[in-house]
């Protein structure tokens, strides 16, 4: 008898070796969503973690991203040759507690280790990463996977299986980076994150390990002596981190902020972020500038309206709001409008720096870059540019774009001074230069001379105007409060700046030009 192709069955398609019953699909979908959502509140944290060591810079911002990938995959791969070899239900209760532990042990690691790796180098930015993201990070990633093998009981429904868990992962991984960038930095220290998720990672393994026990599923394995033990190490980095070194007295939404007191100077305060000094005030006399920066920021607004004249006055960045307690002292009824992105740093200015907030000098917490384009034209006799993340200008600072608006903002006859840090070959404050010079008719520059010649790193001060500058009074006054100072423009200035890139918002690549070899 003679068969045509439609009268024969399709063969049927084998189901996927079971292992054992699955999970219930809220307690996977659970699984899966908190264990990825952990994974990114690492990488969140770590890079506040590791800031106040090796600074928090696009190679640092980059080195996370990296790291955790290189664990979320490593740990994926592990996991899912674990559970192709064996039954991923007793794996899943230790991973969760193991990566427990890791989070506890990581603070600690990190503080000690931060004080020896210190600095900018590469290798010791990926090494202190590693030290903060890897384990726990691996650990993690490899639920995913022994959760996704439990649930294939059959090959039909495997895209489906698939796919889903690997949406609820996605969104776990979402909701945890915007609740911790928008809601746990700003309000919690790094250390209550970093040991509630600990404490949330055991508890969780512990939970789950006693409901498939109760299920007739699986007992936790390992010896008595061994689950002690691993308690004892849990128990044991969460109290070394409460001793571990802490760099800062107060973490704020952007910064691990400290201030010390100057020994010799019983009313001197020092403004460290991220263990970098950044400003100095005297809280008896605002009139101090401790910082050579400062001093030439000085002499340039003592050139600009001597001492008793009012000024308008719009700083780029706070700090320790040591220019404009300045301003305000030596020319009462100025008008100091200050923009700084941190918020915490001008409660830690109120509380700690002397700072007053009243007519003569205003704070204002948000971005310079959006806050200054709401600002009336020619409205300024002074803007200064000190804003930084870590040692670094913010590149949309930096851009000819930014100096646009800084030259609506001045008035015709008004400056603009911008403090910029850079070492040799000083590729950067070229560029910044050639970038101010783009906008303003008139410039100059005022650095040490060793700086200049690029024998050794410092900050800069560029002084710009639409109007010439009175640059024999810089000169002079500069004379008075520091002798090493140099000022140099026009064909000096021209020589130095060569053929510097112009600094755009579409390619402004600071950091790099930042780097030293």
């Amino acid at each position: 008898m003679n068969l045509s192709p439609s009268d024969v069955a399709d063969p049927p398609v084998p189901a996927a070796p079971v292992t054992g019953r699955a999970l219930p699909n809220g307690l996977a979908a659970f699984l899966v969503f908190f264990s990825s959502g952990a994974v990114l509140v690492l990488e969140t944290v770590a890079l506040r973690l590791v800031g106040p060591y090796v600074g928090v810079t696009l190679q640092v911002t980059s080195s996370v991203i990296g790291i955790a990938l290189a664990a979320i995959a490593y740990g994926a791969w592990a996991g899912g040759r674990l559970a192709d070899r064996r039954d991923p239900r007793p794996l899943l209760a230790p991973a969760l507690v193991l990566a427990g532990i890791a989070t506890a042990v990581t603070l600690p690691v990190v503080r000690y280790a931060g004080e020896v790796l210190r600095g900018g180098a590469a290798s010791a930015i990926l090494l202190l990463v590693a030290l903060a993201v890897f384990v726990p990070a691996l650990l993690l990633s490899a639920v995913t996977p022994l959760v996704v093998k439990l649930q294939l009981a059959d090959l039909r429904r495997t895209g489906q299986v698939v796919g889903r868990l690997s949406s609820i992962g996605t969104l776990g991984g979402i909701t945890a980076t915007l609740s911790t960038g928008f809601v746990l930095v700003a309000a919690l220290r790094s250390t209550v994150i970093l040991l509630a998720l600990a404490i949330a990672l055991g508890v969780t393994g512990l939970v789950l390990g006693w409901y498939l026990h109760r299920q007739g599923v699986v007992e936790l394995p390992g010896r008595g002596r061994t689950k002690a033990a691993l308690a004892v190490l849990g128990l044991l980095g969460a109290g070394l981190s409460t001793v571990a070194p802490n760099p800062c007295d107060i973490e704020t939404a952007y910064h691990c902020a400290k201030v010390e007191v100057d020994s010799s100077r019983s009313t001197g305060r020092t403004l460290l972020l991220n263990s970098a000094q950044h400003s100095y005030v005297d809280l008896a006399d605002p009139r101090h500038l401790e910082y050579a920066y400062t001093k030439w920021f000085g002499a340039v607004a003592d050139v600009a309206a001597p001492a008793g004249r009012r000024l308008d006055a719009l700083h780029l960045g706070g700090g320790g709001f040591t220019v404009p307690r300045y301003l305000t002292a030596t020319r009462p009824g100025s008008d100091n409008l200050v923009f700084e992105i941190d918020g915490g740093l001008i409660e830690l200015g109120e509380r700690e720096l002397g700072v007053r907030q009243g007519p003569d000098l205003r704070a204002v917490a948000g971005d310079a870059r959006l806050l200054v384009a709401a600002e009336a034209d020619e409205s300024r006799d002074l803007v200064v540019g000190d804003a930084f993340g870590h040692l670094v200008v913010p590149w949309h600072l930096a851009t000819r774009e930014m100096m646009a608006e800084v030259r609506r903002v001045v008035r015709p006859s008004g400056v603009y001074v911008q403090n910029v840090i850079d070492y040799p070959p000083l590729r950067f404050i070229r560029s910044e230069l050639a970038t101010v010079a783009a906008e303003f008719r008139h410039v100059a520059l005022i650095a040490p001379p060793e700086a200049i010649i690029g024998e050794q790193g410092s900050n800069f001060v560029v002084v710009a105007s639409d109007a010439p500058l009175p640059l024999e009074a810089i000169r002079k006054r500069l004379a008075e409060v520091d002798v090493r100072a140099v000022l140099i423009a026009e064909a000096e200035l021209d020589e130095f700046v060569g053929e510097a890139l112009v600094l755009t918002d579409d390619y402004a690549p600071v950091d790099q030009l930042l780097a030293t070899a």
